[in-house]
């Protein structure tokens, strides 16, 4: 037969707080852990992004270094064509610039563990204290006896 919680030993009772705030750090512990996944596969992504701006980029200096090149050398309209397809690329990387900070700007930063702890925090601490530091009817004594 269950005893009710007036009827359990005090040791019962700690157990049984000490397995429920085990789990509740597991479980805290967890979410962080999700958080961070999620946080990560975000930044991985727009590193993916910078990184194939970057490629675009390295492809513009080296078709603008064409374009400079066919325009002094033989002034031909080649190097419309040339410049045409710098530009293309140009735009290309700086569209995905603006994708990845974009994506950057979304991170949430682990809100939710953060505001979970805080909680946990004002539960653990109580608000005042259980005995007063002084008595209200007696006056603190000072070194000096008085």
């Amino acid at each position: 037969m269950p005893q009710t919680p007036e009827e359990e030993s005090l040791g019962s009772l700690v157990a049984q707080a000490s397995a429920h705030i085990s789990s509740l750090v597991r479980s805290e512990i967890e979410l962080a852990k999700a958080e961070f996944r999620f946080d990560a596969k975000r930044v991985g992504t727009a590193g993916g992004l910078f990184a194939a701006a970057a490629f675009m980029a390295h492809l513009c200096l080296i078709l603008a270094s064409f374009t400079i090149a066919y325009v002094l050398a033989q002034w031909l309209p080649n190097w419309a064509a040339f410049l045409i397809v710098t530009m293309f690329y140009l735009v290309v990387a700086a569209l995905l610039v603006f994708i990845g900070i974009r994506r950057l700007k979304g991170l949430a930063g682990m809100k939710r563990t953060a505001r979970s702890i805080k909680g946990l925090k004002e539960i653990a601490t109580p608000e005042e204290p259980a005995l007063p530091a002084t008595l209200p009817d007696r006056e603190p004594v000072t070194r000096d006896g008085s």
